[in-house]
């Protein structure tokens, strides 16, 4: 079973803990129900060098929840990157519509400063808002053909389609040839019927290197288009 809960707290705020013992202690907690005690002590578990969290604790972090979410909020605005990063992430997942306009500008840094790590994570936050997140359509507009990771566009389309569905005919048509498949899975659902669009989805129904959910959904949408 391991230490119990509060030594493994103990742990953490003992600031003569050594590095390895303090992350066997977040790792055990990231591996067990919430921790509400871990709560109070994030802001002091960084690394030697005050730069970057110790490993395990973002783990242990978002295994919280909603629990974390009232002092997300002042981490979200701390000076050090790697705990207002953070509270974005609990925000992000977790927090309420008064934390939705966080989340835009969180984008948009990231744009600024081209950190092309974490804007899927965020928009997976607006898209939990629906169309209280429309302030955010420019930058992912702006965001999903510029990535560089393909992983990233189906959680830009996600959103955009959550916080400003209109005008994306052109964003579903060309995520038919995307590379990631849940991006081939939104196009074939939403693109609008359009010859060359009937072209692809029998071209992906028809590929035996295809994923076979993407095949399926391929065949059920050309069978429904022509009822």
């Amino acid at each position: 079973m391991g230490p119990s809960g509060g030594r493994l707290l103990e742990v953490l705020a003992d600031g003569g803990s050594a590095r390895h013992t303090r992350i066997r202690a977040l790792r055990c907690l990231g591996g067990r129900p919430p921790e509400p005690g871990l709560v109070p002590l994030v802001p002091l578990l960084a690394e030697v060098n005050g730069e970057l969290p110790l490993p395990g604790l973002v783990s242990a972090v978002l295994r919280l929840g909603p629990l974390a979410v009232p002092e997300a909020r002042a981490w979200a605005a701390d000076g050090r990157p790697w705990l207002s990063w953070i509270g974005v992430q609990v925000l992000a997942e977790h927090g309420t519509p008064r934390d939705l306009p966080l989340l835009p500008a969180e984008l948009v840094a990231h744009e600024a400063a081209r950190q092309w790590c974490g804007p899927a994570l965020l928009a997976a936050g607006i898209a939990r808002f629906g169309t209280a997140g429309a302030e955010a359509a420019p930058v992912l507009r702006r965001l999903w053909p510029r990535t560089p990771h393909s992983y990233e566009r189906p959680a830009l389309l996600k959103a955009l389609a959550s916080a400003a569905p209109a005008g994306l005919d052109f964003a579903y048509t060309e995520s038919l040839w995307d590379c990631e498949s849940d991006a081939r899975l939104s196009g074939i659902a939403l693109a609008p019927g359009l010859p060359h669009v009937h072209e692809r989805l029998t071209e992906l129904r028809d590929d035996p290197m295809e994923e076979a959910e993407v095949r399926a959904a391929a065949g059920e949408r050309l069978v429904t288009s022509v009822r």
